[in-house]
């Protein structure tokens, strides 16, 4: 009899809950970040030489952060230089198909060494998304990324992946002799700091994508599908499935950096 009062008071307690306290799954969490993900690319504001406007350009992702016009991506998305004949300029893709929105952007800061950049865009204020200030993340944790990996080829629809930690592993791979270093291993290499190796697959699109917990949301590191691929399997013919990101932490410092410069 008191087991059976027990587990109807248990019954009881479960059902007067607030909703507010019952962990939100993944669905809610995407449609809770989805509006701060955004596409990077450049336009062209002027007409090519047959009179018709010149297509957008798209280069990677991003998420926005702090007063919703500042933009986190990867650095190597936005270093290749814009063409100043043809009036490139650097822009922000923002919503979702035919109600995507471009937005005029300026590089504002970089952090070459971590492969980080921060942009700011000209217009209304976008939902940002909150970045992690000091969490590590450990193996075995679950995350998820949310991106655009194959750019504007079906239009701007973003895409999730879901995955854990692999590992938390330095940048640089040891190489089997100095012959077989690359100049940017072995620039890295004086600089070297650990990344996460995520069981998930980036694609080149998906750079810049914000990597989050997914409970909360809030954004623990930036994924990287270039930039660390080049130090960690130059030595691969056939480059793995596997993915990396970087810690949130180097986000942090460079929006701190942004800020002190202001």
């Amino acid at each position: 009899m008191r087991l059976l009062v027990r587990y109807l008071l248990l019954l009881c307690g479960l059902s007067l809950m607030p909703v507010g306290q019952v962990v939100a799954g993944l669905p809610d969490t995407i449609d809770k970040i989805r509006g701060g993900v955004v596409g990077i690319g450049t336009v062209f504001p002027n007409k090519g030489p047959d009179g018709r406007g010149q297509l957008p350009t798209f280069r990677g992702t991003g998420f926005v952060v702090g007063n919703g016009r500042q933009v986190v991506t990867n650095f190597h998305v936005i270093q290749k230089p814009l063409d100043n004949e043809k009036k490139e300029l650097l822009a922000v893709f923002s919503g979702e198909g035919k109600a995507s929105r471009v937005y005029p952007a300026t590089l504002i800061r970089t952090d070459e060494a971590h492969d980080l950049a921060l942009l700011e865009i000209v217009g209304p204020a976008l939902p940002p998304l909150v970045v992690e200030s000091s969490r590590t993340l450990r193996e075995g944790e679950e995350v998820a990324f949310t991106g655009f990996p194959i750019g504007l080829v079906l239009g701007l629809q973003p895409v999730t992946h879901r995955g854990i930690v692999s590992a938390v592993t330095p940048i640089v791979m040891p190489a089997m002799s100095s012959a077989t270093l690359t100049a940017a291993q072995i620039k890295r290499a004086r600089q070297p700091f650990e990344v996460y190796q995520l069981d998930a697959t980036a694609y080149p699109g998906s750079s810049g994508s914000p990597v989050y917990d997914v409970e909360t949301g809030r954004v623990v590191a930036v994924i990287n599908s270039v930039f660390v691929k080049e130090s960690k399997e130059a030595m691969l013919h056939n480059p793995s499935a596997i993915s990396y990101a970087i810690p949130s932490a180097y986000v942090n410092a460079l929006l701190e950096a942004a800020a002190a410069a202001q």
